[in-house]
């Protein structure tokens, strides 16, 4: 009689605990099920819905251009956090190609010290401004953030012929040599390999604001432009030009093109 008590509550502690089992399992797809549908309705309505976005994009800047890759992690309906690898090249306002004055000479910057590249690392909030209102219509986002910005400065060479030997030379600047700023010597810059050996590494930071429009039909994929400024700082001041005094702080506007997709 006892071991028919015993199998009789263990059965019954099995048939509560699977039925338990049962209920909870069956309440998780009504709970998901749920959620599918707010997200559904959500994207009907032109919200931008996602857990993780991916973007590649092209930036023009007023004083040069970058391509950057980007990977955001929303965080609420409407702020992600978003981070960044930026590399490009900044342009002094001065640059100007000239041509060669040997007949198989090619244009060359007349005064340029060095190629000013940099690689930025960053962090920056993406906050929903605007739904799309619909698939077809455009959400606004404000971003801000900034990071870290490595200057990296390149010698730029170019190809002199020594009147009185007729030796060709690949020279850069320095204070002592005057064929870099005699016009009827230069042949034209060298090659772009030139240089990369005395890449000189200064430290900065970078800071940005900029409004997102995103026009892309499908919320799944990211289409969208970008207009903002940036700001950048240098432990030391960056030559680039020959008689323009070099600068440690760099403001500039820009507009990018982006194309990615979300999940």
């Amino acid at each position: 009689m006892k071991k028919i008590s015993i199998l009789i509550c263990c059965s019954l502690l099995v048939t509560i605990s699977f039925s338990q089992k049962r209920n909870e399992k069956k309440q998780k797809v009504e709970e998901r099920k749920e959620r599918i549908k707010r997200l559904i309705v959500q994207e009907e309505e032109g919200a931008i819905i996602f857990h993780r976005q991916t973007v590649f994009g092209f930036k023009l800047n007023t004083d040069g251009y970058s391509m950057f890759l980007e990977m955001g992690r929303m965080k609420t309906a409407r702020k992600n956090n978003l981070y960044s690898l930026e590399l490009g090249e900044r342009k002094h306002p001065k640059e100007e190609k000239v041509p060669s004055l040997y007949p198989d000479g090619t244009p060359y910057i007349f005064g340029k010290i060095n190629n000013f590249y940099y690689a930025k690392l960053g962090f920056a909030q993406q906050r929903l401004i605007g739904n799309k209102g619909n698939k077809n219509g455009v959400a606004v986002s404000a971003i801000y953030g900034g990071g870290f910005s490595a200057g990296l400065l390149k010698p730029y060479y170019i190809k002199v012929k020594d009147p009185q030997t007729s030796q060709l030379l690949d020279i850069k600047y320095n204070n002592n040599d005057s064929f870099f700023l005699e016009p009827g010597v230069i042949g034209g810059p060298t090659g772009f390999s030139k240089g990369f050996g005395e890449i000189s590494f200064v430290p900065g930071v970078y800071g940005k604001v900029a409004l997102r429009f995103d026009y892309g039909r499908y919320n799944e994929l990211v289409s969208a432009v970008e207009v903002g400024v940036h700001m950048e700082a240098y432990t030391k001041k960056m030559d680039q030009m020959v008689y323009n005094k070099p600068k440690q702080l760099f403001f500039s506007a820009f507009a990018a093109i982006e194309f990615g997709s979300r999940k």
